[in-house]
């Protein structure tokens, strides 16, 4: 298994686990149709073995991987107007990946007792937003990548000018997705509430931000760890962190349930963006993309050199 399937694994696993926990200690685990949903999801025939319940995480990952990529191919079908812009969300949306921000919608929208399809247009916004920042990030004025998951980056395919309107077009599409798609049943404040906390995840309180202090890190004689951290927790933790508290939102959790999930979320996405970018620069022709480093002194230095090469093999020996 490759690091980054190991580390995917990994994550799916903490979480799963945590999922599980947490429907047995929350408040409202008595509820008779709370119960029914987990026991059914989980195929527990009682709630006293709770160490003998019998779950598949792959499994479960590639299923919900597979849901939302169907509902993403239809979300963005192609015809007209604007069938190239079209053409171009679909190459970036459809072009793989784990849907890692997705499932983690998904599946705290069922931690808080709500079906799967409730969250469904959340997810598929989710992970639009997050192509959405792909082909921003891979811009030659952004981080200049030529490779991403195998393929050329969208802009060596159909150019910057088109780039960046797909990048427009799905931010907008993410939103109305997320508007118009939520089913009827569902709250309008839920709803509302789940679409300012994705905007704020990408805003200036979110992604921008640390891609901005990314930027800046450029200019800057050295970067200590607190702007490291700052960067990895708006780049990625942020739209981690929304993913799984926009799903708590629309399934109806409280707030005290929201509260942990956001906590819990943005741990795995710090986590995840610092080995991320490990793995970028050990493992990145393997990975499918071109190395990402880090900007040191007025240039780009790769982490091996922030870190020293016998740091970064550790790191990566842990996953």
């Amino acid at each position: 298994m490759e690091n980054r399937e190991t580390l995917v694994y990994i994550l799916i696993c903490i979480f799963l686990s945590l999922h599980f926990l947490f429907w047995r200690f929350r408040p409202r685990y008595t509820e008779v149709t709370s119960v029914f949903r987990l026991t059914r999801h989980l195929n527990i025939r009682s709630l006293a073995s709770v160490t003998s319940y019998n779950f598949d995480f792959m499994l479960y990952m590639v299923n919900k991987a597979k849901s939302v990529n169907k509902a993403l191919d239809e979300a963005v079908p192609l015809c007209e107007p604007a069938l190239k812009i079209r053409e171009s969300m679909r190459y970036t949306l459809l072009s793989g990946g784990k849907r890692v921000r997705p499932m983690l919608c998904l599946a705290a929208c069922e931690l808080v007792g709500a079906q799967e399809s409730i969250a469904m247009p959340t997810a598929c916004a989710v992970e639009m937003l997050h192509a959405s920042s792909l082909i921003q990030d891979d811009l030659p004025c952004m981080d200049d990548d030529n490779l991403r998951r195998g393929k050329p980056t969208n802009h060596k395919v159909y150019g910057e000018d088109i780039s960046v309107l797909t990048a427009d077009g799905l931010i907008a599409l993410a939103v109305k997705k997320m508007a118009a798609s939520t089913f009827l049943g569902v709250p309008p404040e839920r709803v509302l509430r789940a679409i300012l906390e994705m905007t704020k995840a990408l805003g200036t309180e979110g992604l921008v931000a640390g891609q901005a202090a990314d930027l800046a890190g450029e200019g800057m004689s050295g970067v200590g760890l607190e702007h490291l951290e700052f960067i990895h927790i708006h780049k990625a933790a942020a739209l981690l962190e929304a993913s799984a508290v926009a799903g708590a939102i629309v399934g109806g959790g409280s707030d005290e349930e929201i509260e942990r999930l956001r906590k819990y979320a943005r741990c795995i996405g710090l986590m995840f963006q610092v080995v991320d970018d490990v793995l970028d620069v050990t493992k990145s022709s393997e990975l499918g993309k071109t190395g990402r480093f880090m900007r040191f002194g007025g240039r780009k230095a790769n982490v091996s050199e922030v870190l020293g090469s016998g740091e970064v093999e550790g790191v990566c020996g842990l996953y």
